[in-house]
């Protein structure tokens, strides 16, 4: 699915940026990321409050194999075919799966930033004999 096919899905919804990543592409939104496309279908963010609905509209999970031949699944859904044709539909998941991206943002805690950054190191002068 090609970026342009991506942002009609998700006209009515707003405007989305697309980035590449790993063989997929990454839907974002306001800089968040809410969906990603892989291997052509397209799957949207969800969490506890939200993948019951996923499930009542027959969707499954995102999986990926992991090493040693572990299947690992992600808190990404599979978007209803429905939804493809329809962006009125498509809209309405795409707020539930942003409002997903947002919990699980403000979940995350905050980086610590270092009281003291350590100041700037000077540069070396050059040796003034070579080392034996």
């Amino acid at each position: 699915m090609d970026a342009e096919a991506i942002r009609e899905i998700f006209e009515t919804f707003g405007p989305v940026q697309i980035r590449r990543m790993f063989g997929g592409q990454g839907v974002y939104r306001d800089g968040l990321m809410f969906a990603l496309e892989a291997s052509g279908e397209l799957y949207l963010k969800a969490d506890t409050e939200s993948e019951g609905t996923f499930r009542e509209l027959g969707s499954r999970p995102f999986t990926y194999a992991a090493k040693g031949g572990r299947t690992t699944a992600m808190s990404y859904w599979l978007m209803p075919e429905s939804a493809l044709d329809d962006q009125d539909e498509a809209a309405d998941l795409a707020r539930l799966a942003f409002q997903s991206a947002l919990r699980a943002k403000a979940a995350k805690p905050k980086a610590k930033k270092a009281k003291n950054p350590s100041p700037m190191r000077k540069a070396r002068k050059p040796a003034s004999e070579p080392a034996l």
